[in-house]
């Protein structure tokens, strides 16, 4: 029986191959209409410019991302698109902002520190000067020996993160090599260290959360931590204390900083730091929001169908989002303006989403999918009617091509559709699946949902997270691209003959699990 589905779904596949090979054609006289509107009359850096150094870090609840929402949704009015609305999708929680954040260490000399308050954790109420405590410690019986010893103290946590001079730049672009080795199916295996890496990965965990609970009891006045570093001052942000609901007050500081602190306590120097934070949460509205925006499709038959565009809006905090993810958001406004401005023919509705929490667990695009297109877990007319949604959200570097999510039907499209891009090095098309981000929301449901190969820049070295993720970052040749080639993927799915090819439904929970 099994088999026999096997060789039905391939004649299946080969069908919608067939239908997708038709759908293929390029529309050549729009493409030109897109590359001139695109190259010539770029936006796409005001765009950014506006949501990094105008407006500034959009974490979720933040001040900063109302402001996102209500520029936003205004420029996109001012385009003339339509249906344009900032809407709820479900409750978030509090929203927090810095006000405040100013560490140095003071002894055995003064030493001004890079860091900021970790999301959601209080302020210090003042200027706060204390010694640091090193905690040594392997298991958590290790804790019993500061019992009594912490109160009012700062404390740090063994850390194996160092920032290591590199001889290699951190910006890089993807080489014929390695573009023509994604195009390769990967076969991943579970093995015997992947599951010890996992159970040594929880056993951290634990210890950790049992060491904060101790912290607390103790009366610690403040925790410092670090995370990876890029080096020169990088340091990147975790995900933030936002299901504590009694956080100490906490900084994330460069590793540089930090194991200078370490490296000193363990030689016996007295370490001594001032602090002075301050952090506000916010608690009347703990709704989430997106942004929402159209233009209409022109065909009577067709204008019911949805093609849909997008990207996170929220960011972390430590720098302005440029590269996480402005650089998205830009880029996928600019696209939805090079469509209306340049007047291309759009048969279905054409309508971006700039989501919310996307950071914290992909919750805008999540409460959206299931709002829009199912009703008490099973699908609705809205997801019989909806044809294809496109994400950006790697970074600033080039479109390089697409990730199938495993549509084997939809390979036909993307190699034809990519010709007119092949010379500025856009024409990889892989089967893999990537993860990590919006397109999810929608393959999770059994929409067909994509997401780039983008090249990596600096994006994991530098950027993704960290306190230099700014507008300098941004490559702007590649986010000109980057919108024209969007703009015309979704211009192309919105004048196909048929919506966008889905996988067979005995095979998307498979998909999803590898």
């Amino acid at each position: 029986m099994i088999r026999l589905k096997f060789f039905i779904a391939l004649g299946v596949a080969a069908c919608l191959n067939l239908v997708a090979f038709q759908d293929a054609n390029i529309d050549y006289a729009s493409v030109y209409q897109i590359k001139n509107e695109g190259f010539n009359n770029s936006q796409v850096m005001d765009i950014a410019w506006n949501l990094t150094d105008r407006i500034g870090p959009r974490l979720t609840g933040s001040e900063g991302l109302k402001r996102a929402y209500d520029w936003t949704s205004a420029e996109m009015k001012e385009w003339g698109l339509s249906n344009v609305e900032v809407k709820p999708w479900g409750e978030f929680g509090d929203g927090w902002d810095v006000r405040k954040s100013y560490v140095a260490m003071t002894a055995p000399y003064y030493q001004a520190i890079i860091g900021i308050p970790k999301a959601w954790t209080p302020g210090t109420k003042g200027l706060m000067k204390a010694e640091v405590v090193y905690i040594e410690m392997e298991e958590e019986s290790d804790l019993n020996a500061y019992k009594g010893k912490l109160k009012g103290k700062v404390v740090m946590l063994p850390t194996n993160i160092e920032a290591k001079t590199t001889f290699e730049a951190d910006a890089r672009r993807y080489s014929d090599d390695q573009l023509s080795g994604m195009e390769q199916r990967n076969v991943s295996t579970r093995s015997e260290f992947s599951a010890r890496s996992i159970s040594d990965y929880r056993r951290r965990a634990r210890m950790r959360n049992a060491a904060y609970e101790f912290f607390k009891s103790e009366g610690v006045a403040m925790v410092l931590n670090t995370h990876r570093g890029g080096g020169q001052g990088t340091f990147f942000t975790s995900n933030g204390a936002r299901r504590d609901p009694n956080p100490l007050p906490e900084m994330e500081i460069a590793p540089e900083h930090y194991n200078r602190m370490v490296r000193l306590a363990m030689k016996g120097e007295p370490v001594m730091i001032e602090a002075d934070t301050k952090t506000e949460f916010h608690k009347k509205d703990k709704q989430g929001y997106n942004v929402i925006a159209e233009i209409p499709g022109s065909d009577p038959n067709l204008k019911g169908e949805v093609v849909m565009l997008g990207a996170h809006l929220d960011s972390w905090f430590a720098g302005t989002g440029a590269t996480d993810n402005a650089a998205g958001s830009a880029t996928m406004m600019e696209a939805i303006r090079i469509l209306k401005e340049s007047g291309v023919p759009l048969k279905r509705t054409v309508r971006i989403a700039l989501w919310s929490g996307e950071e914290q667990g992909l919750y805008g695009s999540r409460g959206y999918v299931q709002e829009t297109f199912m009703n008490n877990g099973l699908p609705n007319g809205n997801h019989e009617k909806f044809s294809a949604y496109f994400n950006m959200d790697n970074g600033t570097g080039a479109i390089r091509g697409i990730y199938l999510q495993s549509n084997e039907a939809v390979r036909p499209l993307f190699e034809e559709w990519f010709k007119p891009f092949e010379e500025i090095g856009a024409n990889t098309v892989t089967i893999r699946n990537t993860g990590g981000t919006d397109h999810l929301a929608f393959d999770g449901i059994g929409l067909p949902g994509f997401q780039f190969i983008q090249d990596p820049i600096d994006y994991g070295t530098r950027t993704h997270h960290t306190n230099m993720d700014l507008y300098e970052r941004l490559q702007v040749a590649d986010l000109k691209k980057n919108a024209v080639i969007i703009a015309t993927m979704v211009m192309q799915t919105a004048n196909m003959e048929q919506k966008m090819p889905r996988k067979p439904k005995e095979f998307e929970n498979l998909n999803r699990s590898r």
